[in-house]
C-alpha cells in the first residue's frame, strides 16, 4: 500500500486486518514505525536530560548551573543560525532518498555556514584580549559544541527523510551512555568547572553521530536509488530560507528566557528556573516528533488534497490536556527530593511552565501542517510573534518578578504563537486550492 493510500484509508482499514491476522507482528511493526523511534529517541533525551539535570544540580552551585545552562543555550541559538532553516524543507522535500545520498546532499548544505561559524569563534578566541569575560577557550568550546549540535539534528532529519530512524536511535542510545557515564564520573569527582561539563556533551554527541554518518556514507546504494537533484537543494535552501526566521525565532522562544534572566536577575535564579523548564520540555517533544516524523507524508497528502488537519489538531490537545496536570503534580512533588532543598523556590513555576509547554506542544502540530502545506512565511511569522510577545513579557516581568516573570513571559509568547498559527490554518483552510510558497497546488 503507498503512502498516499494509507493517508487515505481509515484507522480500522490500516489496523484491524493485520492485528487480527497476527497480533505480535502487528505490535512489531507499530514499534517500527519511524514516528515511535523518533519518540522512543526524544524521551530517552529527556530521561538524560533529567538525570543530568539532577548530577548538575547536585554538583554545581544554582549559579555554576546557571552558567552551563547560559553556555547551552547560547549554543542551540547558534545551530540554528548554522542550519539556517533546512531542518524541516529537508525532510519535507527529500523524503525516500537514499541514506548516503542524503548526507551527501546535506553536507553540501553545510560545509559553508559550518566553516564560517567555526572561522568567526576561532577569529574571537584569536584576537579577544587576555581575560575577557567569556575566555577564548569557553567560546571554542561552545562552537565546537554548536557543530556538533548541528550534526545531530541534520542526522536526524536524514534519518527521517530516509527512513534510517532506528540507525538514529541506536546513535541516540550511545550517545546517552557516553553522557551518563561521563557526567557520573565528573560528579564522583566533585568537578565545579562549567566548561567540563560542556566538554562531556561535546564528546557524548561527537562519537556516535560520526559513526552514524560513516555507517550511512558505506551502505552501498539501491539500484532504484535517485539522487537529490541541485534544484532539489535550492528548493531546500530557498524553503529554508524562508523558515530560518521561524527556526530562529522558536529558538530564541524557548531560550531567550535563560538569557534574560541572568541579564535581568541572576544566574542563581537562571539554575532555579533550569531545574524546572529543562523538564517541562518533555511535554512537547512527543508531538514536535510525530510533526516532524510526517512532514514527507503530509506534503504528499496535500499534494492530493487529501490532508486533514483538523483531527491532528484536536488529537494534539487531548494529549496535551490529559498529561500536563500528571507532569506538573510529579514535577511539584518531587523537586525538593530530587534537587535538593535549594530548590524549592523553583516549585512557584511548575504551573505556568507546564502551562506554556502544553501550549507550544499544540503549536507544533499546527505549524507543521503549515510547512506540509507550503507556507513556510506563516510559521516565521507566528514563531516570531511568540518571539516579540515573550520577549517583551520578559522585560516588563523578569526584573520585578524573577524566575516568575520569565514563567509567564513563555506562557504569553507560547500562547500568542499557537493563536496566530490556529488563525492562519484556518485561513489557508478556506484557500486549500491555492498553491503554497513551492509553487505547488494540492
Amino acid at each position: 500500500m503507498s503512502e498516499l493510500q494509507a493517508e487515505r484509508t481509515t484507522p480500522a482499514e490500516q489496523i484491524a486486518p493485520p492485528f487480527r491476522a497476527d497480533p505480535l507482528a502487528w505490535a512489531v511493526g507499530r514499534l517500527r514505525e519511524p514516528y515511535v523511534q523518533l519518540v522512543a529517541s526524544q524521551l530517552l533525551a529527556g530521561g538524560v536530560a533529567f538525570v543530568a539535570n539532577v548530577l548538575m544540580a547536585r554538583a554545581l552551585s544554582p549559579t555554576g548551573r546557571g552558567e552551563v545552562a547560559l553556555m547551552l543555550q547560547i549554543s542551540y541559538l547558534a545551530t540554528q543560525v548554522l542550519l539556517l532553516g533546512t531542518e524541516r524543507s529537508f525532510t519535507a522535500e527529500c523524503h525516500g532518498a537514499a541514506p548516503a545520498v542524503a548526507v551527501r546532499a546535506y553536507a553540501r548544505l553545510l560545509v559553508v555556514p559550518c566553516a564560517a561559524g567555526l572561522t568567526l569563534a576561532v577569529a574571537f578566541a584569536t584576537i579577544a584580549p587576555h581575560g575577557i569575560d567569556p575566555a577564548p577557550v569557553l567560546v571554542t568550546l561552545v562552537a565546537c559544541y554548536t557543530v556538533v549540535d548541528v550534526m545531530v539534528l541534520a542526522s536526524r532529519a536524514i534519518a527521517v527523510a530516509t527512513n534510517r530512524m532506528a540507525d538514529f536511535f541506536r546513535c541516540r542510545v550511545v550517545e546517552s551512555v557516553l553522557t551518563l557515564g561521563i557526567m557520573a564520573v565528573l560528579y564522583g569527582a566533585k568537578v565545579t568547572h562549567p566548561g567540563v561539563w560542556i566538554l562531556a556533551y561535546l564528546i557524548a554527541g561527537t562519537v556516535p553521530t560520526a559513526a552514524c554518518v560513516v555507517l550511512w556514507l558505506r551502505r552501498p546504494l539501491p539500484a532504484t536509488a535517485a539522487p537529490i537533484t541541485a534544484a532539489q537543494r535550492r528548493l531546500v535552501r530557498r524553503e529554508g530560507v524562508t523558515l530560518f526566521p521561524a527556526a530562529l525565532a522558536n529558538m530564541a522562544m524557548l531560550r531567550v528566557d535563560r538569557l534574560a534572566l541572568p541579564a535581568l536577575s541572576s544566574t542563581a535564579a537562571l539554575g532555579l528556573y533550569t531545574s524546572v523548564a529543562t523538564m517541562t520540555e518533555l511535554l512537547a517533544w512527543p508531538l514536535r516528533a510525530y510533526a516532524d516524523s510526517r512532514l514527507g507524508r503530509w506534503r504528499a497528502s496535500h499534494r492530493h488534497g487529501a490532508l486533514r488537519a483538523r483531527p491532528l489538531i484536536v488529537a494534539a490537545t487531548v494529549y496535551t490536556v490529559v498529561v500536563a496536570p500528571v507532569l506538573a503534580g510529579g514535577l511539584y512533588l518531587l523537586i525538593v527530593p530530587v534537587f535538593g532543598e535549594r530548590y524549592a523556590p523553583a516549585r512557584a513555576v511548575v504551573l505556568p511552565l507546564v502551562a506554556a509547554a502544553g501550549l507550544y506542544a499544540v503549536s507544533r502540530i499546527s505549524l507543521g501542517l503549515l510547512v506540509a502545506r507550503g507556507y513556510g512565511t506563516l510559521v516565521s511569522a507566528a514563531e516570531i510573534c511568540g518571539f516579540v510577545v515573550s520577549l517583551a513579557a520578559y522585560l516588563l516581568l523578569i526584573p520585578p518578578y524573577g524566575i516568575a516573570g520569565a514563567a509567564y513571559g513563555s506562557l504569553f509568547g507560547y500562547g500568542a504563537c499557537l493563536a496566530f498559527a490556529l488563525i492562519a490554518s484556518k485561513l489557508v483552510g478556506h484557500r486549500s486550492g491555492t498553491p503554497g510558497e513551492d509553487g505547488r497546488t494540492p
